[in-house]
């Protein structure tokens, strides 16, 4: 997890840019609309901090608008291959 004054810093301000203009797929559910960016590989456990191959969207504070996951929020500090992500070839939320 970030800290406020890395959120704030014009670097990491312009790497999220970078990120969430390239894809706004959450890294956790898989459904677009993604509004953060998370480390793959936590900070607090050796990841870069600055680093776009360890950066991926992420649903931020208000979750994940189909399946309303706090995406961010399960994901916390461990590393992504710790967190049940949602992997399936049918959008059941979409509807018909």
């Amino acid at each position: 997890m970030a800290t406020g004054d890395e959120l704030t810093s014009y670097a990491y301000r312009k790497v999220r840019e970078r990120i969430l203009a390239a894809s706004d797929v959450c890294i956790v559910c898989g459904h677009g609309a993604a509004d953060a960016v998370d480390h793959i590989h936590p900070r607090s456990k050796g990841g870069a901090k600055l680093d776009p191959d360890n950066l991926a969207p992420i649903h931020g504070n208000a979750g994940c608008p189909v399946c309303l996951r706090k995406c961010n929020n399960e994901k916390g500090d461990r590393p992504l291959a710790d967190v049940v992500q949602l992997h399936t070839s049918v959008d059941w939320f979409a509807g018909p």
